[in-house]
């Protein structure tokens, strides 16, 4: 009968902590940011259908990143149990504190288990209060450990590089505008270059506590970002950059005084218009010889100097 190999627990878990961040770092970031009117979700996404933050109830929210499967499990589950809780006792029993704790007993449970893989998730779980002073934001790993964050917080792929722009830059009490231009500029910043990322590409929800509806969550529409973002500069290489709309009126139009310019007038003198294939004066024949009609010269490209 063969033994089975002897593993340690302390490397065990080493090995499964490994395991999850590296899932965990493949995906894209998440930033939550904390403004005057409640609190910002952002995050680098292309689909439009699977979602990275969602509603849980009236004032909660939920964001994540990682393995979209394993997080959709838990986004439902903490949906049933808030719908259940809110219908047994009160809706104000329904706590976004509640909700990072039944998620850290889940999440642990898993990851200390030796029957199956640990989850490559990481959450945030937030609530919006009546002030700035009562929000929540909890963020909970994939091992369950949970953390009361305060201000921003980021999570998933470059996040020690979204977060140090973030805390570089990051204003309290800030405006949704300020917050929302703060949050996808820090999604694009990189250590080589900074990206400007399409609105498509971008998905943005907030908790607004000035709503008067019982649900603060309200999801940022393309259009409505697109206003907030305003003009972040050209997003195709052949797209006019500042310097060129900057050049000024002489960078339109030819010079009256070039010499180059065949319309000249300036030194009482008419140059002989040329045909551009083969460079002879277009009039240029015997006198039997009709004179062809000018041809005028192929229009400037986009990225033409003018």
């Amino acid at each position: 009968m063969s033994m089975p190999f002897y593993v340690s627990p302390e490397q065990l878990m080493k090995d499964r902590a490994d395991f999850a961040r590296k899932g965990i770092a493949r995906g894209r970031s998440v930033v939550t940011v904390q403004y005057a009117e409640g609190i910002l979700f952002a995050s680098e996404n292309p689909s439009q259908a699977l979602h990275k933050v969602s509603e849980i109830y009236d004032r909660i929210a939920f964001a994540a990143v990682g393995r979209y499967n394993e997080f959709e499990n838990l986004r439902i589950a903490g949906v049933r149990l808030a719908d259940m809780r809110g219908y047994a006792y009160d809706r104000r029993d329904v706590t976004g504190r509640g909700l990072a704790n039944a998620y850290a007993q889940t999440l642990g449970t898993i990851f200390s288990s030796g029957g199956e893989k640990p989850y490559e998730v990481e959450i945030f779980v937030a609530e919006v209060g009546d002030t700035a002073a009562d929000d929540q934001i909890f963020r909970l790993t994939y091992d369950g450990q949970v953390a009361d964050e305060q201000g921003f917080a980021v999570m998933g792929g470059a996040s020690d590089v979204v977060a140090a722009y973030i805390r570089e830059h990051y204003v309290t009490d800030s405006s949704l505008q300020d917050v929302v231009r703060l949050a996808v500029a820090a999604l694009g910043h990189t250590a080589d270059q900074d990206r400007v990322i399409d609105v498509e590409d971008l998905e943005v929800a907030i908790l607004d506590r000035t709503r008067t509806q019982p649900r603060k969550f309200v999801r940022l529409a393309p259009g409505r970002l697109q206003g907030l973002l305003g003009e972040r500069g050209p997003s195709s290489p052949g797209a006019p950059s500042p310097e060129d709309t900057q050049a000024g009126p002489a960078s339109n139009d030819a010079s009256p005084d070039d010499p180059a310019d065949p319309t000249d007038q300036s030194s009482g003198h008419v140059a002989p218009l040329e045909d551009p294939l083969t460079g002879e004066p277009a009039s240029g024949g015997g006198a039997d010889q009709d004179p062809e009609p000018p041809v005028a010269p192929p229009a400037p490209g986009p990225n033409s100097p003018l």
